[in-house]
């Protein structure tokens, strides 16, 4: 079985050029051979999540998008705007590797016991570069599936799945008693409402649309607050006089959303609050940026007293802090629950090439509540 994957396979790779252009593209790149305690996965389901986008597009205006090349081999090109280029010193001219998780066979292992105790095994991987027919990997560091989980549905099995247990996490560990959560009809968002109502934990969900609201009424959420209503604030303070939540993860991050919700937690405090305070409410509000749907500048209004914070997460430095032992009960959790609490559901699943027609990119470009993309490297070989 170790002569079967030698020779070169494809990759989609994102170059920033000195000049201001972006260019996606499929590089033939030479199968990697696993080192001892390393496996080779076979890549058949990686999804494009918003964490992707920016490693992908960067800042690009991708409503400049060209296609060139074939059909086989497309290669897309963008501008990126000039007062842009600044921020993109260190990768200029350097090709990346794209896609942080996805699924497959091990089809090669290296000399260590836990490593050939994966052969043949549909394991689940995090670490970049899943945009590709091979990677390799740390036996450690694979997820093996349960029995008959396909790769489609274990793919997604890492980033929206920790990243919403470990939400709950968060609220634990600093002592808030419950959450808010924008984009919350989000394929995260869904897996969190399902997380909190397992456990117990009350959950303010921020949304946009009627139909995003629909979605999350069918699953079982009971707060559920329109961001475009122009009861959006009094509905908001309300749903946090209720539940207590002094906690909010905001995937929107631009605008002024991130403090109308400490606007709401403070108003929500002084109404019951016992004694009146010129500095505000002493409970501490705080909102976490784990996003960027919203690229434009975040706008704070201070008038939420002065115990609170607004800040950047992400999920890799938490599992670090928390430690490998934390961190793998909640992996343990999501392989146990991959077809109900952690099942993703994608509009359409892709090749690499078609991952780079200029209609896939302009659908799952949006990062629109229910246009999920899956690419299967080795789809139709």
């Amino acid at each position: 079985m170790s002569n079967d994957h030698t020779g070169t396979a494809l990759q989609l790779r994102s170059l920033v050029k000195k000049s201001g252009e972006l260019e996606l593209s499929l590089a033939k790149v030479a199968i990697p051979e696993p080192g001892p305690d390393e496996v080779l996965v076979r890549i058949e389901a990686a999804p494009i999540n918003p964490s992707d986008l920016g490693l992908l597009f960067g800042p690009a205006d991708m409503s400049t998008a060209k296609a060139s090349g074939t059909a086989a081999q497309p290669v897309i090109t963008a501008t990126i705007p000039e007062k842009l280029m600044k921020g993109l010193i260190a990768r200029l001219e350097e090709s990346m590797p794209v896609g942080n998780e996805g699924a497959g066979v091990v089809v090669k292992t290296g000399s260590s016991d836990a490593a050939k105790a994966l052969l043949g095994k549909t394991v689940a991987i995090l670490g970049g570069a899943t945009y590709a027919q091979y990677r390799t990997i740390k036996a450690v560091q694979c997820l093996v599936l349960p029995e008959g989980i396909k790769p489609s549905e274990g793919a997604s099995a890492f980033v929206n799945p920790l990243t919403s247990l470990s939400m709950v996490e968060v609220m634990r560990l600093e002592g808030h008693k419950a959450l808010v959560h924008t984009a919350a009809a989000s394929n995260l968002g869904q897996m969190l409402n399902k997380i909190c109502i397992q456990d117990g934990v009350a959950l303010v969900n921020i949304v946009r649309k009627p139909e995003q609201e629909e979605i999350l009424r069918k699953i079982g959420a009971k707060y559920i607050c329109d961001a475009t209503s122009p009861d959006f604030m009094r509905d908001l303070t309300q749903a946090l006089v209720e539940t207590g939540a002094t906690l909010a993860f905001d995937a929107i991050g631009g605008g002024k959303l991130a403090s109308q919700i400490l606007t709401g937690m403070e108003a929500a405090a002084s109404l019951t609050a016992k004694e009146y305070s010129r500095y505000g409410s002493t409970v501490h509000k705080q909102v976490y940026i784990y996003g960027a749907l919203d690229r434009s500048p975040t706008e704070l209004v201070r008038n939420y007293g002065m115990a609170w914070g607004v800040c950047g997460w992400l999920l890799t430095p938490f599992l670090q802090k928390i430690g490998y032992p934390a961190a793998q009960k909640l992996r343990e959790r999501v392989a146990r629950e991959l077809k109900t609490t952690f099942a993703s559901h994608y509009t359409r699943e892709v090749s690499l090439a078609e991952a780079l027609s200029l209609d896939a990119i302009g659908a799952y470009g949006k990062q629109a509540t229910g246009t999920k993309y899956l690419i299967n490297p080795n789809k139709g070989l």
